[in-house]
C-alpha cells in the first residue's frame, strides 16, 4: 500500500474513532449511566466539556495539517516525476538509453 492510501486510511480512522467516542459518550449520558451523583455528574460534565474542546482545538488546526500533507505530496510527486524523467532520458540526468 502507498503512502498516501495509508495517510488517507489513518485519517479516515482517526475520524471514525473519534465519532464512535462522541456517539458513545453522548449515549451513556443521555442514558444516566455515567451519573450516580453530583461530583460524578461533575466529572462527566467536565470530561465531555473538555474533550470537545480538545476536539475544537484540532479542528482549527486541521487545515494548517492537511496544507503540510498536501505540499509534502506534491514535493514526492515531483520527485517521482523527475526521476522517471531522467530515468527515461528526457531531463538533463544522465539515467536513460538513447
Amino acid at each position: 500500500m502507498g503512502v498516501v492510501t495509508s495517510t488517507i486510511y489513518g485519517i479516515g480512522g482517526l475520524i471514525i474513532g473519534t465519532i464512535v467516542i462522541l456517539v458513545v459518550t453522548s449515549t451513556l449520558q443521555n442514558a444516566n449511566l455515567l451519573t450516580a451523583g453530583t461530583d460524578e455528574a461533575q466529572a462527566v460534565g467536565n470530561l465531555s466539556s473538555n474533550f470537545t474542546t480538545g476536539i475544537g482545538e484540532v479542528a482549527k488546526k486541521l487545515p494548517t495539517i492537511l496544507l503540510i500533507v498536501a505540499v509534502v505530496f506534491l514535493f514526492g510527486a515531483l520527485v517521482m516525476l523527475i526521476r522517471n524523467a531522467q530515468f527515461m532520458g528526457i531531463g538533463g540526468g544522465g539515467g536513460g538509453s538513447l
